[in-house]
């Protein structure tokens, strides 16, 4: 069982799986380790569906990001005849004004808006008018500024893991499934890891960790990287939409973002309902207030958190009237302290690349992500810019700028 070749990949969920396949399509001979089965729900690649966008309010290096991911989900439905990107349109909805000095979640849709500009991505921008005559489904209170992108959408995650997954296997990749890691140490200028099923070597390491980052980042001979990540716990929620259940179909009823308000917290996102449940709707939030561990995590979900989900983001904003949820299901999300992704070696053993913490919004990048980690383990030229993730940008004094919640 144990494996000795160019590079060995630790965790399967979204960044993991794309990493894996991406080095077994080039050739290289690369090895996978997950201790669940992916996909699965222990982590943060779960749950229906993840929005994808190519104008991503949080900063422009992703906007190349995506459209990659855009391209290789295509690529990967034809190879597989999977179903994994849908293309529904997007809202990004928020208050034409604010009360907050620094302009709070307008700024979010402002910046959004800026990034489709520069980048000529096809968009829309529309009124509150607009807004209500062609998506009656929102309760709007008026004083709405919405940017409508129609490229933007949903992807599978639980789909789009599968097919990388048995794709870097029909390129030679092994895969280990249901073993932990134990350590990670140097072979000279190589690596070993050490599992339950096994003791690995390999050239270089790609952890892609998730949830299980702190595990391995916050040892004591990385003081440096102590307080780079933290683990939140979100809740994922379907309702039942009724005899409206046809208005909320894809198609009629985009993708959707809305920052109602000032605060860090006052958001939430939501999905039309799929061909496999017509008559549910996805909604969530995203707090980081609390945080937890992966492996500590409360995963049930308590009537009291789906009422007040209900009752202070969805009533009142969607023509929904059963507070009651159909399922609801916890996810984890991985963040760093300015809320951008964190790719970097570590600095006491080089041969290990830390590809994680996506901070909410990762699963829409994941598929360029890992080509462009492949090209970066294998040394070739890179046709991506990951220089803006770099740990060292969090050393001096991490930025603190909020975006709206982002499982999108």
């Amino acid at each position: 069982m144990n494996f000795d070749g160019e590079a060995i990949v630790i965790g399967l969920g979204a960044i993991g799986a794309a990493t894996l396949y991406q080095l077994a399509r080039r050739g290289s001979r690369v090895l996978g380790i997950d201790r669940y089965a992916p996909p699965h729900a222990q982590g943060s690649s779960h749950g229906e569906s993840r929005i994808t966008r190519l104008a991503v309010g949080e900063g422009d290096a992703y906007v190349p990001i995506v459209r990659r991911s855009h391209a290789i989900w295509r690529e990967l439905e034809k190879a597989t005849g999977a179903t994994i990107y849908a293309d529904t349109g997007g809202l990004v909805l928020a208050p034409v004004r604010s009360s907050a000095p620094s302009g709070g979640r307008t700024d979010f849709l402002r910046r959004t808006i800026a990034i489709a500009q520069r980048h000529h991505i096809a968009h829309e921008v529309l009124d509150a008018d607009a807004i209500g005559r062609r998506f009656p489904q929102f309760q709007l209170q008026g004083d709405e500024l919405g940017y409508f992108e129609p490229e933007a959408g949903f992807v599978r995650p639980e789909a789009a893991i599968a097919a990388q997954l048995q794709q870097a296997l029909v390129h030679g990749a092994r895969v280990h499934n249901g073993v932990r890691v134990l350590g990670i140490e140097p072979v000279g200028e190589r690596v070993r890891v050490v599992t339950t099923g096994g003791r690995h070597l390999a050239d270089r390491v790609v952890l892609a960790a998730g949830p299980w980052l702190p595990d391995f980042i916050e040892a004591p001979t990385r003081k440096a990287w102590a307080g780079s990540v933290a683990v939140y716990r979100q809740v994922m929620y379907w309702f039942d939409a009724g005899e409206a259940a046809p208005s909320f179909a894809a198609g009629r009823f985009p993708v959707f973002i809305w920052a109602y308000g000032d605060g860090d917290e006052d958001s939430f996102y939501g999905f039309p309902a799929s061909a496999a449940h017509p008559t549910r709707i996805k909604v969530a939030s995203a707090q980081r207030s609390v945080t937890t561990t992966a492996d500590d995590v409360d995963r049930e979900v308590s009537a009291d958190e789906a009422a007040q989900m209900f009752r202070t983001r969805v009533a009142g904003r969607l023509r929904l009237h059963d507070e009651r949820p159909v399922d609801a299901r916890t996810c984890l999300y991985t963040v760093t302290p300015d809320r951008q992704f964190l790719i970097d070696e570590l600095h006491d053993l080089p041969a290990v690349l830390v590809a994680s913490a996506c901070s909410g919004h990762g699963f829409k990048h994941s598929a360029g992500l890992g080509a462009a980690l492949a090209e970066r383990l294998l040394g070739l030229a890179p046709t991506l810019d990951l220089q803006s993730f770099r740990h060292g940008r969090l050393a001096p004094a991490p930025a603190t700028e909020s975006s709206p919640s982002s499982a999108r």
